[in-house]
Parts: structure tokens; sequence; C-alpha cells
């Protein structure tokens, strides 16, 4: 494979020859090798997978990969060496479709019922169990109240955008896509939906310093 500048990556790259095909092969070598490193090397998830499957996923994710780095060529600064440069957005490129994958048959109406935060996300954030029944009873009344403020004060859009995102760890492009929405959008969602829980918490006493002292407590 032979070395290249900086700059005979994009001119080759860019032309209309028969350097761009090599240059397209050379450079669709290097991602998988890449991504089958990062696959094999720093993904202890995949670990279980057999070396053939983490390549036939290198070689798929390397696709896409070489599309991306031709529609972002203006965007190279020469700061590092090119093949760098594309070997991080393909990782990049691998990291969003692995978690695409991982939530593929993820569904919103899945997360809330009846208007309420489930149970099992209420355990986790009071997870330890408190030395005194007093501070019992204290985490108890606080939790309702913020079960109380998800539902009243959130709409049904908001309640599922917050527990996705804020409880579950869902990625924000996921449950975009669930929602029909854009990213921007749903920070905004997001944002609104945390000033109303703020502002009713807040009107009962409870300061998001005062809830979080309580259960790291």
């Amino acid at each position: 494979m032979p070395d290249r500048t900086n700059d005979q990556w994009l001119t080759d790259l860019r032309s209309s020859s028969e350097e761009r095909d090599s240059a397209l092969h050379d450079l669709r070598a290097r991602l998988q090798r890449g991504i089958f490193f990062y696959l094999s090397h720093e993904r202890s998830d995949l670990a279980g997978l057999a070396p053939e499957e983490l390549q036939h996923m290198a070689e798929d994710f390397s696709q896409e990969a070489i599309l991306r780095v031709l529609d972002n060529l203006d965007s190279f600064r020469g700061d590092s060496q090119f093949t760098t440069w594309a070997t991080k957005v393909a990782v990049r490129i691998a990291i969003s479709e692995l978690r695409r994958s991982r939530y593929k048959d993820f569904s919103l109406d899945a997360l809330t019922a009846e208007g309420d935060l489930r149970e099992s996300n209420l355990t986790s954030i009071n997870s330890t169990p408190p030395d005194r029944p007093e501070t019992v009873t204290e985490k108890s009344e606080v939790l309702n109240r913020v079960q109380e403020a998800f539902r009243e004060v959130l709409t049904p859009r908001q309640r599922a955008a917050m527990e996705a995102i804020i409880l579950e760890g869902i990625p924000l492009e996921i449950v975009a896509t669930q929602l029909g929405t854009n990213r921007n959008a749903l920070y905004k969602l997001i944002f609104d939906a945390r000033r109303k829980l703020r502002l009713r918490l807040s009107e009962q006493g409870m300061s998001p310093e005062y809830i979080m002292d309580l259960f790291e407590s």
C-alpha cells in the first residue's frame, strides 16, 4: 500500500482518474483495519464475537465511513495525518452504528406506564438502604413528589423523552428518531421539561441541590 502525503490523499480522492480508485481501495483497507482494531481491542461488550464477525462488521462500517470521509474532505485541516483523521471518522461511525443496533428494538411506549415513572427507574436512585427510618420516609416522600411532578406538569412527549434520556440513558439521536424530531428540537423539549420540574419542586420547597444531597447520603 503506497504512502501518500496529505495533499496526495486529497488530490487523488478528488480526481476522476485511476488514482481515485486506487486511493479509495487503499483508504477502505486502512479504515477496515482501524475499525477492526477498535472493535477487537476497545469494545469489551464485543469480546464474545469471533474475529470473522468483527471483520464483517468492520467491512460494513467502513463502507459508510468512506462516504462520510468523502463528504467531509473540505473539513480536513491538515493538523494530523489524513489517515489518522479518516480513521477517527470511521471509529465514530462504528460507535454510532453499534449504538443504533443496541436500541434498534427500543420503543418509547415501553418506558412509561399510565403516566408514571416505572418503579425500576426509581429504585436505581434509591439503591442504598438508609441507616435511619426517618430518612426512608423522607426519600419516599420526595420520590412521590417527583413522580407527581412528572405526571402533572409534563406533557406525555416531555415525560417520555425525560425518562428515556435521563433515567434510561438512551442516546439522544435514538430518542429523536422515535419522537420524529431532531436533536435541536429535542434539546429544547428537555430544557422546557427540566424547567417545569424545577419550578414545581421549588414551589414545594425542594431544590435540585436538596434532592441530590438526600439521595447521595
